[in-house]
């Protein structure tokens, strides 16, 4: 099939290059000009695992090319993608802007029929939205063509996602005509045969049905952040805790981790866009809200536990930090606790040694050459003459550290743990001060009289 993909971002990036995978013709169209031309030429903007053998394996076949005119992408495509961001507004809702504007281009370039497929994270409604302007470029043009508007929400972990889109846990396609219903069926039969994926629902169902997702794993993170506090309080271990209730099927162990709060380009914006949907129409979500609350409460724990420790001393202090981005296998930075960490530190009058496997530049680009901020190039390199460690990312490479040598190139044996990657009776018997989410803290902090009797 003719596929057309607005949008060489996270999301228009990594749906072009699978889809070219399954040997569709696909052109992925973007308004920025260098973009393009790095694109055409195999440069890769973003690091995400195996998306660099797949850019360049569809050059190479001619399943996939870039294109900078938008009359070319619309005049390309049987079914053509809308991939483009929706970032926040001021209130938190979704900026469709760009997703219109798309449209519009769809409909003043359109001259057959075409599915127009929403794959960009968009407010319930914005379907109907997508339609008229297509409808009005059409009548601007005096044109009669069938067009339908679909909905196919993307499902893609980052660090995972050409797997996730390669073997998807579902394809959710949104749209009241069978018709199209069946050729979107055919457009995915690649990643279809192990068994039926393919979930068909009207159009507002499956924009909602994406935004559900996220907020209920965001929901699960910050229930159990919350747990985590309250096993602080009263002298409990939240990974005991974790293991009890994980057990229940009803449950399960999947996102109970507790930890230093959840980023990135999806959980934040969505929440607060779900929740803004819900203002518009006269609701308050006191549930969304509250898992916003506490994740911005859970982003200050770093600070908390290290200032702590130092009796909020920190002045001429040097901590040093591993893991920059919000998450391992990718270098996304966005809504990440370290931001947050960082800022606190300098203005506490803290310097920093950082080291991330993959977010090193994207730490630069963001803090540019900033006093008090030292990016090193090894894990080891970060600690040497630092007064703290403090953990963010849990990436494999620091979970099995050499702690006899960790004590001696830190000034002081102390770690924050923003991700209980140790054990922390492992750690007192090294001699290091241990601090961890929803465990006890060593050096351990007496639990109240009345806890001990009634123990």
């Amino acid at each position: 099939m003719k596929i057309s993909v607005f949008g060489s971002g996270y999301v228009g990036l990594v749906s072009s290059a699978c889809l070219a995978q399954a040997g569709h013709d696909v052109l992925c169209v973007d308004i920025d000009k260098a973009r393009v031309e790095a694109l055409n030429q195999g440069f890769n903007p973003i690091y995400e695992p195996g998306l660099d053998e797949y850019l360049k394996q569809g050059l190479a076949d001619n399943t996939l090319s870039f294109s900078g005119c938008a009359q070319t992408g619309v005049e390309h495509g049987e079914v053509i993608f809308i991939a483009v961001g929706t970032p926040p507004d001021e209130d938190g809702s979704a900026d469709v802007r760009h997703v219109l504007s798309v449209a519009r281009s769809i409909g003043r370039y359109l001259q057959k029929p075409a599915i127009i497929v929403n794959k960009s994270t968009v407010p319930v409604g914005t379907g109907s939205q997508v339609q008229q302007a297509v409808a009005e470029e059409l009548a601007y043009r005096d044109i009669k063509l069938d067009f339908d508007v679909v909905s196919n929400p993307e499902f893609l972990k980052e660090g995972a996602a050409i797997n996730d889109f390669m073997k998807p846990d579902r394809i959710v396609i949104g749209t009241e005509r069978e018709s199209s219903a069946e050729q979107m069926r055919r457009l995915y039969s690649a990643f279809n045969r192990n068994h039926d994926r393919v979930m068909v629902m009207d159009v507002r169902s499956a924009e909602l049905t994406k935004y559900a997702a996220n907020a209920m794993l965001a929901t699960k993170i910050s229930f159990m952040n919350e747990m985590a506090s309250i096993a602080e309080l009263v002298g409990a271990d939240i990974e005991q805790v974790r293991q009890g209730i994980g057990s229940d099927p009803r449950i399960g162990y999947h996102f109970i981790y507790p930890g230093c709060g959840y980023g990135g380009s999806c959980f934040p914006k969505d929440v607060k866009a779900l929740a803004a949907t819900a203002a518009s129409f006269g609701r308050q979500s006191s549930l969304l809200n509250a898992v916003e609350d506490i994740n911005a409460q859970q982003k200050n724990w770093l600070f908390e536990a290290v200032s702590g420790h130092f009796d909020g001393k920190l002045a001429g202090k040097t901590i040093a930090v591993w893991g920059l981005a919000f998450k391992p296998r990718t270098d996304d930075m966005r809504e990440a606790p370290s931001i947050e960490l960082l800022n606190a530190l300098w203005q506490a009058g803290a310097k920093v040694q950082a080291y991330d496997p993959q977010a090193m530049e994207e730490c630069q680009r963001i803090f540019g050459e900033r006093e008090g901020l030292l990016l090193a190039g090894t894990k080891e390199m970060a600690l040497k003459n630092a007064d703290a460690l403090v953990i963010c990312t849990e990436w494999k490479n620091f979970w099995s550290p050499d702690f006899s040598h960790m004590a001696c190139q830190l000034n002081e044996p102390v770690i924050v743990d923003g991700r209980n990657l140790y054990e922390p009776k492992t750690l007192a018997a090294e001699g290091f001060a241990y601090y961890s989410v929803g465990r006890p803290s060593y050096p351990a902090e007496r639990v109240p009289a009345v806890l001990s009797v009634a123990s």
